[in-house]
This record gives C-alpha cells, sequence and structure tokens, in this order.
C-alpha cells in the first residue's frame, strides 16, 4: 500500500461527537490502503529507525477517518510492496487519543493503529460513543473490516474473551427509541 505523507503545521483541532455501538458499522470496510495526511507542530524523521515521530496537536486522516493526538510514532517501509515509496506498517498515539469517523467517536489514553491487521486497540480510560450511546471501559479494539467494536475491562494484553487482565468492567449507556404505546 503506497502512502502519501503530507506534514503540515496544524492548530488545535477539535473532535466530532460520535455515537459508539458494540458493532461500529460506519468504520466497517474502511480502506486502509488509502493515503495517510498528517498535521502536527513538530515532525522528526527518525530515517535509520524507520519511523517518524510527529507531536502537538497531531492530526492523521485517511478514508473519511480522524486520529488526534498529542504525540505519535509512525512506523514505515521504504520500497514498500510497489517498490517505491513509502509504507506505513503502524501508527502509535499517545496523549489525549481521538479517533473519529462518521458519527462515532472512540477516545481513550493511547492507541495502536495496525494498517496491515486492520485493527485499532486503544487502551486506558476508553470509550465508544454513537449519538446518545456510551461504552467505557479499559481497552477497545476496533476492526475495520468488519467493523466490530469490542470492549473490555482490562487496559493491557490478551485476546477477548479471556478472563485475565486489570479485573476492570465495562459500562455503558444506550439510548432507547420513544415507543408509541
Amino acid at each position: 500500500m503506497k502512502i502519501s505523507l503530507i506534514l503540515l503545521s496544524a492548530g488545535a483541532l477539535g473532535a466530532a461527537a460520535f455515537h459508539p455501538s458494540v458493532q461500529a458499522q460506519v468504520l466497517k470496510n474502511h480502506d486502509s490502503n488509502a493515503p495517510v495526511n498528517f498535521n502536527a507542530d513538530r515532525i522528526e524523521v527518525q530515517d535509520r529507525a524507520d519511523r517518524v515521530v510527529v507531536s502537538g496537536n497531531v492530526e492523521v486522516t485517511q478514508a473519511g477517518m480522524r486520529l488526534n493526538a498529542a504525540r505519535m510514532t509512525v512506523a514505515y517501509r521504504n520500497g514498500g510492496s510497489n517498490g517505491g515509496g513509502v509504507e506505513v506498517d503502524r501508527i502509535d498515539a499517545t496523549g489525549n487519543v481521538v479517533v473519529t469517523k462518521g458519527s462515532e467517536t472512540a477516545r481513550g489514553n493511547v492507541a495502536i493503529y495496525d494498517l496491515n491487521k486492520r485493527l485499532i486497540t486503544m487502551i486506558g480510560n476508553v470509550s465508544l460513543t454513537q449519538g446518545a450511546s456510551r461504552l467505557t471501559g479499559g481497552r477497545l479494539v476496533i476492526d475495520l473490516t468488519s467493523g466490530r467494536s469490542t470492549v473490555d475491562g482490562r487496559s493491557s494484553g490478551g485476546a477477548p474473551g479471556v478472563s485475565g487482565g486489570s479485573g476492570g468492567r465495562v459500562s455503558g449507556t444506550f439510548s432507547v427509541p420513544q415507543r408509541n404505546n
């Protein structure tokens, strides 16, 4: 996947309100092969380590999805699958991380976007909102292929559905449509 990097200085950007649900359908079939665009106050290219560190009001956009954070590290490969350009493999974000697409917003302390696996994993004080509905927990995994989002109480490792971790809990509020009697 060829990725074009557009690096511009930017000020603080607000995050749009987003709807959470167990199935984050707006994120379903997200195009992780689309160009990745960056805006930040500062950029440091660490070419020998094949990474770029961007900091200060960082915004990354890709195919209608926006990722905001205080700092991001972008891991890449030169050449990519087509033998030219740069191929982004992973984006690690820290500091008030917000992922927005359409009407859905996910928030957390840390996020890891694995472009090859098409997964976003958020850790620490996570929330997923959709309209008036909201889920909170310790970890959120968003599958960009299926649109399925999983929230659990742990704030570290392990597969969904496997007990262990920090033993935290998930809480939520779901809006209920008005019904006529």
